[in-house]
């Protein structure tokens, strides 16, 4: 038999919303929306500003690549974890994202043609409007997974270099890596 999670956001979420369809699920207490890509800017700004939830922070963002994983019904996902410390509630969101283009090593666009020869599938709109601290958790989901963001202040990659050409935690990289460490031009003291 299954059950609503009890979460108190939950019902002023679906009162504001009641034209969006989410889904919710409770794994070990921790209760995650499900939301359309296309609403996420709108339900983190709510879940921020009404008294009743009151969600000031957010503590993480991450992208999930699903590739192979029993049962799973879309390729990436991207979870934001927020946190009421007004009530001490966590709720998770998540927007699921499916690829158009080919995802293999070796075809990522440069930071500055990601908007032009991105795949639109892999965009979300940014929350950096909503919480500023999301500037840098953005910037490592596109950096490591490849979904990028809309309307970012400053999107580019963070710990790999611009033109890297992969995005190192997607299912269908190697472990090995696509030949960046042969390739690699060392800089040495004197030549810097």
């Amino acid at each position: 038999m299954s059950t609503t999670p009890d979460h108190p956001a939950l019902a002023p979420l679906k009162e504001a919303f009641s034209d969006t369809r989410f889904l919710v699920g409770e794994f070990r207490q921790q209760v995650t929306v499900v939301v359309p890509r296309e609403a996420i800017v709108k339900v983190c700004t709510f879940l921020r500003d009404d008294p009743r939830t009151s969600y000031n922070f957010l503590s993480e963002i991450n992208g999930v690549d699903y590739l192979k994983y029993p049962g799973a019904k879309h390729r990436f996902g991207v979870n934001y974890g927020l946190v009421s410390h007004k009530f001490n509630n966590r709720l998770w969101l998540k927007v699921f994202l499916d690829p158009t283009l080919d995802t293999a090593p070796g075809l990522a666009p440069r930071d500055e043609e990601i908007e032009a020869k991105g795949d639109p599938a892999l965009s979300l709109e940014s929350v950096s409007g909503v919480w500023a601290g999301a500037d840098w958790l953005e910037r490592e989901v596109y950096d490591m997974i490849g979904v990028w963001f809309t309307n970012h202040p400053d999107l580019r990659r963070i710990l790999t270099w611009n033109g890297f050409g992969s995005y190192p935690l997607r299912k269908d990289y190697p472990l090995r890596g696509v030949g960046e460490r042969e390739q690699y031009k060392i800089i040495t003291r004197e030549g810097a």
